[in-house]
């Protein structure tokens, strides 16, 4: 090393500083820092028969791998066990970084007993260099009888012409985007792929125009509600220009090749065997929340010109919101849930594409599954998915396992049962009598006070004046206390009950609850208590603490009240949080959260303000607005904000406008 500073302080003098710090730099870069391993046994096509063991080495600063002086890199997918002449080949979880990335961090993991990721997952960093090879910073293994696998690297098949065209293409459509509407835009960004001539792109462009495309076609979903004919066409399209571009990164090998990436929206396995290839079955592709068992040997064996396969696996994280899964069509009426990510397994470049055998695809649930419900492996025939080929090996609450007999685009789906209607009738009650109830206490408190005078020397009319406001205020709130009940069974989609329930919730047995709890407390103040009615205005007099006759009640209302809101809101909260993120569904969420918010006065929480208000002008206002407006809430929520009600308006008025049609 000692020559090399010498040759530093040379160059110091004939070029100046920035030369020596270009080669201060190129010293302290690992791309030319590193030691060569170059161990023949460490290549996936070599199986072993005395186990090798990684913890022995001393690792340590920066590798480069080399088979057969060969530049190679570690295996960026799952590999078989038993081979890399150990018992548990370690490989590397999530692709390798681009020259641009610079160095990064990369989990390692070994594959033993069927599980790819048994042993790990530990970081190691890597660097991706300028003339086509890794460098990595390895450390110990976990284990002994472990060894760091080594794959050849794929030749650079791109030409500069190619790379060209590519980079064009790239900042062509930028542009086209930065000029255009976002729906356009992914129109154009369709078009020009389906355009493309070239069968080679390089990894990084191939990357980047297929980010583009999710991430253009996610926008659209979001700023539009699409019809089902749209979703399907524009789904039909994306799917498409994402299969012919990573089309691209398929190119000849003698052996076996492979390339695996992950963007926001998607993970791409691609596997390549040839002619020469000596493993008896290639590795399970993998992704996060899916698995490919295929054949591709045998495929690539029945291809009698070239001997030669390429599959690639793609995991789509977002596709249901365009192919979703109400595009299932069965013959009885339940709801669909996708239960998987949207996966596409498909041949390229082979001229056989016929399986040798069945197609195994693990799917790991993304959502919670109901025990009764019935799942389906369907596969996207262009407008609809079906089952036909596929069907379910394995399942439990954790994954399914489908098995097809040809290769497509898959998903899991899930039917269950629409739980029956809950009759609006039943619903309605509370609302409809809590505004009785409060008409009518409000009209009798107003007439009274205007007319005071008059009732007053009648010490008896003004008791029983003051009892009947006892009962209607009283009743009033038992009303709200329903409607909470209520509206807690529906958040909890409870409406599912049994018929007996059913009948337990009928109209007549809540009118019962509703005014019969009122007349109970009204009737036993009055005999224990006959001279606490008849106060100075005509309502329950508050010496001797008769008022908690009123307020004891009042206070147990609000508070059931209180908690039963707060409990909607956070079960409320959680269901907003996990519905898919469709367009229909994010445009009402606004909805749903001021109708949510307005409850709170209508199931009479505001009236806890009259506990605190102690003279204070504020709080009396707000006091005021709030409770006086209880009706108006009412109004707001189930007739403005209820589309059924609004259809029933225009209706109406558009009778009155136009008179009744004459036939």
């Amino acid at each position: 090393m000692e020559y090399i500073y010498i040759y530093i302080y040379i160059y110091t003098f004939i070029f100046g500083s920035k030369t020596t710090q270009h080669i201060h730099t190129q010293i302290q870069d690992p791309c030319y820092n590193y030691t060569v391993l170059n161990d023949t046994w460490r290549s996936i096509n070599n199986t072993y028969s005395f186990p090798m063991c990684d913890t022995s080495v001393t690792w340590s600063g920066w590798y480069r791998l080399f088979i057969n002086n060969m530049n190679a890199q570690i295996p960026d997918m799952c590999v078989a066990q038993y081979i890399c002449g150990t018992v548990v080949p370690m490989w590397l979880r999530g692709g390798h970084p681009t020259v641009e990335d610079g160095i990064i961090s990369r989990e390692v993991c070994g594959h033993l007993n069927n599980y790819c990721c048994y042993y790990g997952s530990y970081p190691i960093k890597v660097k991706a260099c300028p003339d086509n090879y890794y460098v990595y910073e390895l450390v110990r293994p976990p284990i002994c009888n472990s060894a760091y696998c080594a794959v050849p690297l794929p030749p650079v098949t791109s030409t500069t012409s190619t790379s060209h065209t590519s980079t064009d293409l790239i900042i062509t459509l930028m542009e086209d985007c930065r000029s255009q509407t976002t729906g356009r835009c992914v129109e154009n960004l369709l078009d020009r792929i389906e355009n493309i001539t070239t069968n080679v792109l390089p990894l990084t462009d191939v990357k980047t125009i297929l980010d583009m495309v999710l991430n253009a076609s996610e926008k659209v979903l979001e700023s539009s509600s699409a019809d089902p004919n749209k979703l399907v066409s524009d789904g039909n399209r994306v799917l498409k220009a994402s299969e012919k571009l990573v089309s691209m990164l398929v190119m000849q090998t003698n052996t076996t090749a492979n390339v695996s990436f992950t963007l926001d929206n998607v993970e791409v396995e691609v596997f390549m065997v040839g002619p020469n290839v000596t493993l008896d079955k290639i590795p399970r592709l993998d992704t996060t929340n899916s698995s490919v068992d295929i054949d591709l040997i045998g495929i690539a064996r029945n291809n009698n010109e070239t001997r030669s396969a390429a599959v690639t696996f793609m995991s789509y994280n977002s596709m249901e919101n365009l192919l979703k899964p109400d595009f299932f069509n069965t013959s009885d009426d339940t709801i669909k849930t996708m239960m998987s990510t949207v996966i596409s397994a498909t041949l390229h470049k082979t001229t056989n594409t016929k399986l040798i055998k069945p197609v195994n695809f693990t799917l790991k649930h993304i959502r919670e599954f109901d025990p009764s419900g019935s799942l389906s492996c369907v596969y996207w025939n262009i407008s609809e998915w079906i089952v036909d080929g596929c069907s379910v090996l394995k399942t439990n609450s954790s994954y399914t396992v489908c098995s097809c007999v040809h290769l497509s685009t898959f998903a899991l789906i899930m039917q269950t049962s629409r739980p029956p209607e809950w009759s609006p009738r039943v619903n309605n009650v509370a609302r409809i009598n809590i505004c009785i109830s409060l008409l009518l206490a409000h009209l009798l408190f107003l007439l009274t006070q205007q007319f005071l005078s008059l009732i007053r020397p009648h010490q008896v009319l003004c008791a029983v004046i003051s009892g009947v406001l006892h009962f209607l205020f009283l009743s009033g709130f038992m009303w709200m206390f329903i409607e909470a009940v209520l509206l807690f069974i529906c958040v909890k989609n409870l409406s599912q009950i049994s018929s007996i329930n059913r009948e337990v919730l009928s109209s007549g047995f809540l009118c019962v609850i509703g005014y019969t709890v009122a007349l109970v407390v009204v009737a036993v103040s009055a005999v224990v208590g006959p001279k606490g009615y008849g106060s100075e205005m005509c309502w329950i007099k508050i010496d001797k603490g008769f008022i908690w006759s009123f307020l004891g009640p009042v206070c147990m209302i609000l508070t059931s009240n209180t908690i039963l809101f707060l409990k909607i809101i956070i079960i409320l909260n959680s269901t907003l949080r996990n519905l898919n993120a469709e367009v229909s569904q994010l445009k009402q969420t606004k909805i749903i959260v001021f109708k949510t918010l307005a409850q709170f006065v209508v199931l009479g929480c505001s009236w806890i303000l009259g506990f605190f208000t102690n003279g204070r002008k504020e709080l009396e206002i707000i006091f005021l607005i709030l409770n006086s407006q209880q009706g108006t809430f009412i109004f707001l929520i189930y007739c403005v904000l209820n589309n059924e009600i609004r259809q029933q308006y225009r209706k109406f008025f558009r009778c009155l406008c136009c008179g009744p049609k004459k036939h």
